[in-house]
């Protein structure tokens, strides 16, 4: 297929129709949040407002019930931080981060004070404490320290951050159990999800969770997925590979004069897809600006870069239009207070008051 040439205001455009921000869906939760390949969880109420923002009638009671039910999982995914997904799809996250080994890495050793020997030890220990329980992270903690060789590591494993925790949650020997009143726990994803399958082979995950992350952020390039994955932590060479495996199923896209890549199921639509002008106020932490990533100048000027990712990893809420970022939002004395970007065109007053309203409302 040849190259399809398209202007940014059309790659955004797809975007927001990609993501059901434009027009916005009655697909379900689980199938919302499997098109967006999972949804940061790291701030509760931060998940719902993703969810509900895609929504025609706003209704997130489901994400409890699924978690319950096993239909939705809660795991350290993509770049290590705290996800929800669909089943299927976290185990093919997962073999993914897990096949980065990140905690081989003498920076990452140096940091978190466990080596890869500790980690494999910690990985087999905990599926045997976690077979068939959740346990708070007292609980699971205290389980670990009546082992002799982990008690260098207390204070990391008593760590909020869960540093050392992560590399076992992507060989998936612990995900995050049912809530115990304000208290996590930790159990494994075979005791809460029906028919757990385990990780696939990386090489066999690789295409699916390539292809779904294009038909979602993309056109991109190699180097923008695996900065969504794992901050660029995967070996270069496996990241080629994983791409030339399914090279007969894309197609380069040419915007602005750089190549991309995109599923050729989507080249279509990409092409006919019409620029449009609408608002949406995006929560904190949202997928359409973790997936594409804030150094994306297609939807966020380099310059306004510092105020959407801000310090301690937060991801402000932002008002977009027409896909761009134009500027964040608060809410203030019960009202929505916008913060526009010098140089960036605020939309139209009316149809920032209507999205206005509907974040009161939610």
């Amino acid at each position: 297929m040849p190259t399809v040439q398209i202007t940014p205001a059309q790659l955004l455009a797809w975007r927001l129709t990609r993501q059901f921000l434009s027009p916005r869906t009655a697909e379900s939760t689980n199938d919302i949040i499997q098109r967006l390949c999972g949804i940061q969880a790291q701030v509760a109420s931060a998940a719902s407002q993703t969810v509900a923002t895609r929504q025609q009638e706003p209704d997130t009671s489901q994400l409890k019930a699924n978690l319950k039910n096993g239909t939705l999982l809660k795991t350290w995914t993509v770049r290590g931080t705290l996800h929800l997904h669909r089943p299927d799809q976290a185990a093919n996250v997962l073999s993914l981060m897990a096949d980065a080994r990140t905690w081989e890495k003498p920076s990452w050793q140096k940091n978190f004070g466990a080596t890869p020997v500790q980690v494999d030890q910690l990985t087999e220990a905990v599926r045997e404490i976690l077979n068939n329980a959740a346990l708070s992270r007292e609980e699971l903690v205290t389980a670990l320290l009546r082992r002799r060789q982990f008690a260098g590591l207390e204070a990391e494993l008593r760590s909020g951050w869960g540093a050392v925790l992560k590399p076992l949650a992507w060989r998936g020997a612990l995900c995050h159990g049912p809530a115990q009143g304000s208290r996590i726990t930790f159990t494994t994803p075979a005791h809460v999800v029906p028919d757990w399958k385990g990780l696939p082979d990386p090489d066999e995950a690789a295409p699916t969770v390539i292809s779904a992350y294009l038909g979602a952020y993309g056109p991109a390039t190699p180097e923008t997925f695996d900065a969504w994955l794992t901050r660029g932590n995967t070996k270069k060479g496996r990241l080629r590979a994983w791409f030339a495996e399914i090279r007969d199923q894309l197609t380069e896209v040419e915007v602005e004069g750089r190549t991309v890549f995109l599923p050729s199921e989507h080249a279509d639509a990409l092409a006919t897809t019409k620029p449009h002008r609408d608002v949406r106020l995006l929560g904190p932490f949202d997928a359409y600006v973790l997936g594409a990533g804030t150094s994306d100048t297609l939807m966020l000027a380099a310059a306004h870069r510092g105020l959407v990712s801000r310090a301690a990893g937060w991801i402000s809420p932002v008002v977009l239009h027409g896909g761009r970022i134009v500027g964040t939002w608060e809410i203030a004395d019960g009202r929505v207070v916008p913060h526009w970007f010098a140089g960036e065109k605020p939309p139209p007053a009316r149809a920032f008051a209507t999205e206005a309203a509907r974040i009161r409302a939610d």
